[in-house]
């Protein structure tokens, strides 16, 4: 049988991940807390809230991840300037300079992937995987698809 384009957008994805495990590897970094940094090194600091909020997560969540960031060496936490309740999160020095090797290292990838597609064809890829990244967002938003209805007792995975 012939991969579909979601079978080739899964393999993707999958080579992604493969890539920034094996890139994180040794460290204390995860995808998730490089997420963190990435909004850090592009927000600058800001507060918890803000951050939760700019990863779709809870403040509870994003308090245990400032916490390990923290632990890790790579954020501070400061008092805002002007709300004394206010704590604000901020990139470390050293931070700073491994999210600007993160940028540049991201910036190479991505010049590395276009020049496999031929500069006529790349306004056309690009405006596709545009569209098909903000339908996959509408798709995932509207849940429309759930297993947890097939799945019975005794079937692979259900309880027995």
């Amino acid at each position: 049988m012939e991969p579909t384009v979601l079978d080739r957008l899964l393999e993707i994805s999958a080579l992604f991940d493969r890539d920034m495990r094996s890139a994180f590897a040794g460290t204390s970094l995860t995808e998730t807390r490089v997420h963190a940094l990435w909004v850090l090194q592009h927000a600058g600091p800001i507060t918890q809230q803000a951050l939760a909020q700019a990863l779709g997560t809870t403040a509870r969540s994003v308090s245990a991840l400032v916490d390990a960031l923290e632990t890790s060496g790579y954020v501070v936490r400061v008092r805002h300037p002007d709300d004394r309740r206010a704590v604000l999160v901020t990139l470390t020095d050293d931070a700073r300079t491994v999210m600007t090797r993160m940028q540049r290292d991201h910036a190479e990838l991505t010049t590395a992937l276009l020049s496999a597609v031929d500069d006529a064809d790349r306004p056309a890829f690009e405006r596709g995987v545009l569209a098909v990244l903000e339908r996959l967002r509408h798709l995932a938003d509207v849940g429309q698809v759930a297993y947890a209805d097939v799945e019975k007792a005794g079937a692979p995975g259900g309880a027995s």
